[in-house]
């Protein structure tokens, strides 16, 4: 038996942990407002973040011109005669390397709708925090983040390519965190999003409060989805498909449901793979994701459709949507519909800018009780590319839905080089404003010295965050080696990758740790434990026996303790 931990130490110590840290403001805004809400932190370390004071604290960057204005009783401050897309408003500041910055603005610009970045010029370089597209006659939300490799002075600007449009800005924030507090946060939030208090009473058969019994719980299943795509080379490997049943609750194939797999000639369907996949998962109760209907790639479709006319193009495609839809209808817990719809466009290009919210109409009207993903890259991995950013993935959404797609869900693929924490949560924050099922959907990192340290820091911030529903790596082992990152040898041994997933189960609770305590004078004892499935064993004082009284199911529920009687 493993070693248990105490019960009562695990309460006290969820209860107890960073109380006294400042708390992260996770909200965050897609509409266009009428008025800038008021700046998060209070401003932080940003000197005159409401404007109140005039230009303050505040200066012209490149060769702006720079005004203060008010209008309707809000102040605020103008960049305008700008010539090259930097020239703005900045406020220098200093940045320490040390601690992570979670940053927000309000913008807005005096004609269209116009991509507005925040950028801090540094010692070392330029760091992009965050962006968004912004309006005019209405106030957008900024919501970044950033760290920096070496502590110096550095200056917050603004830009904009569109050197015609003036740049507003108001209620500007910028707060640091250590480290320290950047876990805590970790643990509050799990707290609330992934564990709730369970008050055990074992009671003797004379139904009186029997104290001093031993009680030792096991999780036998993780409530939160934590998995691994796979592939065929699973169906007949005994080993691999040990390891990867004894630790992961979900799953999604790695290229069998994609459309050139099925149909790599016309007309001739092969779904042999995909079956057998999914039937392996089925059996093992292991849900899965289908990836993807239709692909967005050029290079990716298979070899025969490239050459199609626009209207036998349109057929196939339907074709396609049906046949892999009512095929798996039913058995997987989403499907990607579109894959990577907002940076490629094969099939909006050849078939018009509705071709992705028509996959999604149909989609939804083949079945409309299974969640419908956007699946894209570089929303959460990479500040410097906006064409994916969380304000340009929600207006997809938006629009989407404005064409009757629906029961749609975000799609967050997270292939990380280097992450940056403050920027991934950030981004998470604004997608998470539009209220839709969130999934971090294909999470790798690529190869490195530090690669199991990043993979560590990327899977605690998304298990973490509270509009985070499930986490799937894409870690399908292959002989010849996986996509980006593997987690095992080719032995099924662990690498420091498989360790991290090992480490972060047992510490979720998913590890089949042994938990253990004594019940007090009232016969009861409390305790925080993750969402999941339990079984409970009670031990007498004084007896040599123990007894599996019975399973339990801790789910998240609007009632904040769950409480269970044992007789024995």
């Amino acid at each position: 038996m493993k070693t248990p931990f105490d019960l009562r130490d695990i309460a006290l110590f969820s209860a107890g942990f960073g109380a006294n840290a400042l708390k992260y403001d996770y909200t965050a805004s897609v509409e266009c407002l009428p008025f800038p809400q008021k700046p998060q932190y209070n401003g932080g370390i940003i000197e005159n973040a409401e404007l109140n004071r005039g230009l303050r604290a505040w200066s012209a960057f490149g060769n702006a011109k720079v005004e203060h204005r008010v209008s309707n009783g809000n102040k605020f401050v103008v960049a305008h005669s700008r010539n090259d897309s930097h020239d703005s408003i900045s406020q220098k500041i200093y940045l320490n390397k040390d601690k992570l910055y979670t940053f927000s603005a309000w913008v807005q610009v005096s004609k269209g709708k116009i991509l507005v970045r925040a950028v801090f010029k540094t010692i070392r370089g330029f760091k992009h925090a965050g962006a968004v597209i912004a309006e005019s006659n209405c106030w957008s939300m900024i919501k970044g983040g950033l760290t920096v490799d070496e502590s110096g002075p550095a200056e917050l600007y603004f830009e904009s390519k569109d050197t015609s449009a003036e740049i507003w800005v108001d209620s500007v924030s910028l707060q640091p965190f250590t480290t320290e507090e950047w876990g805590t946060h970790h643990q509050q939030s799990i707290e609330q999003k992934h564990r709730r208090k369970v008050r055990i009473h074992v009671m003797d058969k004379q139904d009186k409060p029997l104290a001093n019994a031993t009680i030792s719980i096991v999780q036998n299943k993780l409530s939160f989805p934590f998995g691994s795509a796979i592939n065929k080379n699973i169906l007949t490997n005994t080993a691999y498909q040990n390891w990867f049943t004894s630790r992961f609750t979900v799953t999604v194939f790695e290229n069998e449901m994609k459309w050139d797999t099925t149909e790599p000639s016309q007309g001739q369907e092969d779904y042999s793979a995909a079956d057998a996949l999914l039937k392996f998962a089925q059996q093992h109760g292991i849900p899965v994701r289908g990836h993807t209907v239709l692909w967005e790639h050029p290079g990716h479709q298979p070899s025969w459709v490239p050459s199609l006319s626009a209207s036998q193009l349109s057929k196939a495609v339907t074709n396609r949507i049906n046949s892999i839809m009512y095929r798996y209808k039913g058995q997987l817990n989403g499907w990607d519909v579109v894959n990577e719809n907002i940076h490629l466009s094969f099939f909006e290009s050849r078939l018009g800018p509705q071709a992705s919210a028509n996959a999604y109409k149909t989609a939804k009207f083949i079945d409309p009780s299974t969640t419908l993903f956007l699946n894209e890259y570089n929303t959460i991995e990479d500040s410097r590319d906006t064409v994916a950013s969380p304000t340009a993935y929600a207006k997809k959404i938006k629009d989407i839905q404005s064409s009757g797609g629906g029961n749609l869900g975000i799609g967050l693929q997270g292939h990380f080089n280097v992450p940056d924490l403050p920027y991934m949560r950030s981004a998470i924050d604004a997608l998470g404003a539009l209220g839709l099922p969130m999934w971090l959907t294909e999470v790798d990192v690529q190869s490195g010295e530090n690669q199991a340290m990043y993979l560590e820091q990327v899977l605690r911030e998304a298990h973490a965050h509270p509009k985070i529903n499930g986490i799937v790596l894409w870690t399908a082992w292959k002989p010849e080696g996986c996509y980006r990152m593997c987690l095992t040898d080719n032995n099924f041994r662990n690498l420091p990758t498989g360790d991290v997933v090992d480490k972060l189960l047992k510490e979720w609770g998913g590890g089949g740790q042994v938990l253990s305590g004594t019940t007090g004078p009232d016969g009861a004892l409390e305790a925080s434990l993750f969402h999941g499935d339990y079984q409970v064993t009670v031990t007498q004082p004084g007896a040599n026996s123990s007894y599996v009284v019975r399973g339990f199911a801790l789910a998240p529920t609007e009632t904040s303790q769950q409480r269970l009687i044992l007789r024995v």
